[in-house]
């Protein structure tokens, strides 16, 4: 469902308009696809060419859906998951450039951020689910099944295959903040000047900075209370990504299980309660929440990309918010 507001921005902010100028525009609108809702803010003087813009946008988020959903079976990431373990599939250079890209950011993190978490995500009771303690010989069953050094790829044939069966590729720490890059890139080719994509509010990407403004302007939300932010940053050209354990969990034994985990164990990460990361772009922004909310700030300090800014959440008796130093 598409849901669009167009105001004139004299009306919407208190704009002053210049004589003889053209009257500026802001447009909202919001779609749902890739179980999020993504949500467009831009600004403009000619009506017909923003609508356009955004309704292209979003387009391409419906078609990034029917290629990375692992919800539809006939996308082309869930053939790839039912297929890729008896023989080599052939994909879209866009689909094997960002499968790429996922054991780059493996490889990097030492295995904190991992794509081949589905196993766990299931076991979990995450996938389609609100979450559920699993026994130990479940998780170590699913461990045996993640590791994203299983994701076999031949850059020449341009062929996805797997090095063991029950490997399953799970886009949730990637898919919305390349779908976030790919809308801004459709928008700036409409000629958009000034615009803000968000994806549920955790991942976005800013183009510009709205009339008489630095940037637009993001809060980072309390972990602990949604009420109130710890933080505030001003965005312009450029991404923030945001993960914390408010997102997906639930309670048992006493502690809280979130949906962000260390494939490498198996189990949720504990010891941090939210990060968010600026980059110049979402998907890097959105793939290094994961390894820096599992590895922690002192792991970040010494292996976080120098284009990166991370602001942390830390889980101690007084809670801790600071950006990374």
């Amino acid at each position: 469902m598409l849901v669009l507001f167009l105001l004139p921005l004299a009306v919407a902010v208190g704009y002053d308009r210049p004589a003889g100028k053209a009257e500026t525009l802001r447009l909202e609108a919001s779609v749902e696809a890739m179980g999020s809702t993504f949500s467009i803010a831009v600004y403009g003087e000619d009506r017909a060419k923003m609508e356009a813009a955004v309704d292209a946008a979003f387009e391409e988020a419906r078609r990034l859906d029917h290629m990375l959903s692992n919800y539809k079976p006939e996308s082309e990431l869930s053939e790839v998951n039912r297929e890729a373990a008896s023989r080599a599939i052939e994909v879209t250079p866009e689909l094997f450039d960002l499968l790429s890209a996922c054991v780059g950011y493996s490889r990097e993190s030492e295995g904190a951020f991992d794509i081949t978490v589905g196993p766990l995500m299931k076991v979990w009771g995450f996938y389609k689910g609100t979450g559920r303690l699993p026994h130990r010989a479940e998780v170590r069953s699913a461990v045996d099944r993640v590791g994203y050094r299983n994701i076999l790829l031949d850059p020449v044939k341009r062929t996805v295959r797997f090095a063991r069966s029950g490997v399953e590729l799970d886009p949730g720490g990637i898919g919305k903040g390349y779908a976030v890059d790919r809308m801004a890139a459709v928008l700036k080719q409409y000629g958009i000047g000034t615009g803000l994509v968000s994806a549920s509010g955790s991942s976005m990407y800013a183009i510009g900075a709205p009339p008489g403004e630095k940037g637009w302007r993001v809060n980072i939300r309390d972990p602990k209370d949604d009420r109130k932010s710890v933080a505030e940053v001003y965005l312009k050209d450029e991404s923030m990504s945001t993960s914390g354990n408010y997102e997906k969990f639930f309670r048992a034994e006493g502690k809280i299980f979130s949906h962000i985990m260390d494939p490498r164990t198996g189990w949720p990460a504990q010891g941090v309660l939210s990060v968010s990361v600026v980059a110049p772009r979402t998907l890097d922004s959105e793939a290094w929440t994961k390894p820096l909310f599992v590895n922690g700030p002192a792991w970040a300090k010494r292996h976080k990309p120098r284009t990166l800014r991370a602001f942390f959440c830390e889980d101690k008796p007084e809670q801790t918010c600071a950006w990374l130093q």
